[in-house]
């Protein structure tokens, strides 16, 4: 048996040093820690637990090999508990928020930073009797997505296909849960209809998984 900061430390390194280079290219100038004020100012939680002020967000620069930006969370899958290295185990709370983005932006940083805060009152129990965002579950988020004149205004989370589905740590699994923005038009048709077929014919656009702001709705068509 390992004591847990051990296999912490081993999951956290095989998560930051091998898998995110392999997977996403160079992690950009370090990690973006969440901040309380985060927690206080925007869910009003004042009492937050000092492990989850080392999460945060690494902004990921283009490579040749994967066009945009991604902004991507790293220790909502930390083992803080766990002493046996269980690799086919959920490690964590299983899951890593994953942004895509056309261009370097902010607000997407700030985005990801603020679900992860949400993921950890929800996994905590703090917000009622919600569970914890999980694949599929959607959102209007009530302004646009950049906080200036997008006409994305809605979120859809999903299953980053492109990097594969389930990740492999020395304490466990977890898998990238993509938050793809989505029109207010977009969200509806997703609700009538259902939101796979919103995300291949997005796909089919090039409008995912790289988000560009700019975008207005793409002409859905219902599933034969």
């Amino acid at each position: 048996m390992s004591p847990p900061d051990d296999l912490l430390a081993r999951a956290w390194a095989e998560r930051e040093e091998v898998l995110y280079p392999r997977l996403l290219g160079a992690l950009g100038p370090g990690l973006y820690p969440l901040d309380a004020a985060v927690f206080s100012t925007v869910f009003g939680q004042d009492s937050v637990d000092p492990r989850w002020l080392t999460i945060g967000v690494f902004e990921c620069p283009p490579t040749p090999d994967r066009p945009g930006w991604a902004y991507v969370s790293s220790g909502l899958s930390n083992p803080w508990d766990d002493t046996e290295a269980e690799p086919d185990s959920v490690s964590g709370l299983g899951m890593e928020f994953l942004l895509q983005t056309t261009e370097r932006a902010p607000w997407a940083l700030a985005l990801v930073q603020r679900f992860c805060a949400y993921q950890l009152l929800l996994a905590a129990g703090r917000m009622g009797d919600h569970a914890p965002l999980d694949l599929w579950d959607r959102m209007r988020i009530g302004s646009p997505i950049d906080n200036a004149d997008s006409q994305l205004q809605a979120l859809v989370f999903v299953a980053a296909e492109h990097l594969g589905d389930i990740q492999t740590l020395v304490s466990g699994q977890f898998r990238f849960l993509q938050m793809l923005p989505l029109t207010l038009e977009e969200h509806a048709f997703g609700q009538q209809h259902d939101f796979e077929t919103v995300v291949e014919q997005l796909q089919a656009h090039n409008a995912a998984p790289v988000v560009d702001t700019r975008r207005g709705s793409i002409p859905l068509q219902p599933p034969a």
